[in-house]
């Protein structure tokens, strides 16, 4: 069976090494991208199977992604989790995210969070919390 790809936008590189490491120990593939310009470049051509989405990025926000990439069909199996400090601006777009983290990111829960996504497919209508 291929590797998920989990797309990893997050312009602390001390976070994004972290959620790295986690996913690519129980089987995913990563990548990180460190700025929201870039993801959305990035998300013209791919659709992963997981993203962490932080809020707050340079040059495009994380919820100028979210309004770019969630009314297109590209995206139907792909999980968006809402990895943020601001536990109320995540709240407030929760409708266009599966899944909300508020950091610091307890590792463990992420873990079994993207284990447990693994080998479901998504819908885009699906809206999950933690």
């Amino acid at each position: 069976m291929d590797k998920k790809l989990a797309l990893i936008v997050e312009d602390n590189s001390l976070l994004s090494n972290l959620f790295s490491r986690a996913l690519t120990d129980i089987g995913y593939d990563t990548l990180v991208l460190d700025d929201g310009r870039k993801a959305l470049a990035w998300l013209l051509q791919n659709a992963p199977h997981l993203i962490l989405l932080d809020m707050h990025l340079p040059f495009v926000s994380g919820n100028q992604i979210l309004e770019e990439i969630w009314d297109n069909s590209r995206f139907d199996n792909t999980y968006i989790t809402i990895v943020t400090a601001d536990a109320r601006m995540g709240m407030e777009l929760g409708d266009k995210a599966h899944f909300l983290l508020t950091k610091p990111v307890d590792i463990k829960q992420l873990q079994q969070l993207a284990q447990r996504l693994k080998n479901e497919p998504s819908s885009s209508s699906d809206h999950l919390s933690t």
